[in-house]
């Protein structure tokens, strides 16, 4: 009987596991796009520190080819005494003229606000998780003027002066070309107002955000916006507005769940 030689029958399996590594190894793996948005961690939670900018919604757009429902419209709106569209409004151009890259980024319905928080492994925050971290100082060691433990009556802490609005908040002026608006001054650019309970910019005035939760047929918006004064940004103002619609005041920000250390 010839003898029967099992050497080569293991070194054939051997090699095709190592083979069978290799291939998966080289296999790029799927992963988040990076955001150039700063993080804060409040909580068990991931925070953009400031809204969602146009310079992030560029790659966005490149990578998958999208274009808003603003777009597609021929603009977003606008308020006149009524919502009135304005041709040419877009994200990338919130007043008819070019953003800037560290603009906020408007005219984005709330469908496309939570595709783009996807696309960098993010989410829109609910209202709770939103009211929390905008309103409960949460900083082991906060700076002069807050602290911890305390809830505010304004996301800016004890008064409305950190945010930008209609009156009655900080002394900033918004980026709108004169003459494109009825009211107010339009947005200013993200980082450039000062920050607020738990650090973060924004939370309220300069636009309003989109949350995750629905509410009366739409969604939740919170912190109002500069077509506003500061009491719209209490926590008491609960505004809901219907999902599709891509308006100029209306931005988001991005969260994600934390990971553990």
């Amino acid at each position: 009987m010839k003898k029967f030689d099992i050497l080569p029958i293991v070194f054939g399996v051997l090699l095709s596991i190592v083979a069978l590594y290799f291939m998966l190894r080289s296999t790029p793996a799927q992963s988040a796009a990076s955001s150039t948005i700063p993080v804060v961690r409040i909580g068990n939670l991931a925070w953009d520190q400031t809204e969602m900018t146009v310079a992030d919604v560029k790659p966005y757009a490149s990578s998958t080819g999208f274009v808003s429902a603003a777009e597609k419209k021929g603009g977003g709106l606008s308020y006149e005494g009524g919502f009135v569209q304005k041709a040419g409004w877009t994200w990338k151009a919130p007043y008819g003229v070019p953003a800037k890259d560290a603009e906020p980024a408007v005219h984005l319905n709330q469908k496309e606000a939570e595709a783009i928080c996807h696309y960098y492994g993010k989410r829109l925050p609910t209202d709770a998780e939103w009211t929390n971290a905008a309103f409960l100082e949460q900083r082991s060691n906060p700076p002069a003027g807050y602290i911890k433990g305390q809830r505010y009556p304004f996301p800016g802490g004890s008064n409305p002066s950190p945010s930008h609005c209609l009156n009655g908040c900080g002394d900033y002026k918004g980026l709108a070309p004169a003459g494109a608006l009825n009211r107010g001054t339009g947005h200013v650019a993200t980082n450039t107002t000062k920050p607020g309970v738990n650090g973060m910019y924004d939370m309220g005035g300069n636009v309003w955000e989109w949350t995750a939760t629905e509410r009366n047929g739409g969604y939740i918006t919170r912190g109002a916006s500069w077509w506003y004064g500061p009491e719209r940004q209490q926590e008491s103002d609960i505004e809901s507005k219907p999902g599709d619609i891509s308006v100029v005041y209306i931005g988001f920000r991005c969260v994600a769940d934390a990971v553990k250390q």
